[in-house]
């Protein structure tokens, strides 16, 4: 006798231990997350492309916003992750800055789906959470170096903001148009931020202007 198709499903759901399950909901529901957004995902599409009941995902992760919350974090800690390496590493600062957009830009290539969870959706506020706690890390480098230079280190986290801002939205402009190649998007990125570093002012003003304009 030839099975039907509905009894082979029931099998292979019987098969898949409780941690699987649990993993595969995760990857499904990141791609309907990156395709379609917070909002626009419901618990009826997520539990259709898993091939499971609306009971199973409330069982594992208590409703969409349990199995959100658990797609941001994941991909936020491991961009952090990834670039708490590399900032630590201890190299010359142009070499970390190269480094650091590079590590972005890999993510961007590798993990395209989280990444557009965390850039996208506002809901959890997720991306300027992420953006801050990189920015702390870069702020730790700068006041190494402005010290070094004899360069207030007042302002380092304003620069870091700048650098990582800077840095964010090209990756976000990169995440559609995926050229020129994420090496040499790195090295642009460099050739203007560190330039830049390189001949800071140790007491910037703004440009005098007449009245009127």
């Amino acid at each position: 006798m030839t099975e039907q198709p509905s009894e082979v499903e029931a099998r292979s759901r019987v098969r898949m231990t409780g941690r699987e399950r649990r993993e595969q909901l995760v990857q499904v529901g990141k791609a309907l997350f990156a395709e379609k957004g917070f909002d626009g995902t419901s618990i009826e599409e997520i539990a259709a492309r898993a091939k499971v009941s609306k009971p199973v995902v409330y069982e594992h992760f208590g409703g969409k916003e349990g199995l959100y919350a658990v797609v941001v974090d994941r991909a936020m800690s491991d961009l952090i992750d990834r670039l708490t390496r590399v900032l630590t590493a201890g190299r010359h600062p142009r070499d970390l800055a190269e480094q650091a957009a590079l590590v972005l830009l890999t993510y961007i290539e590798e993990e395209a789906d989280g990444f557009r969870i965390l850039s996208r959706d506002s809901t959890s506020g997720a991306f300027s959470s992420l953006l801050n706690d990189i920015a702390t890390q870069v702020e730790y480098v700068l006041v190494r170096e402005f010290g070094a230079r004899g360069i207030s280190t007042k302002h380092a986290a304003m620069y870091a903001q700048m650098l990582v801002g800077m840095v964010a939205v090209t990756g976000m402009w990169w995440l559609e148009e995926r050229k020129p190649k994420r090496e040499e998007v790195a090295a642009h990125i460099v050739n203007l931020g560190w330039n830049g570093l390189a001949h800071l002012e140790t007491k910037p003003r703004p440009i005098p202007r007449s009245k009127g304009t």
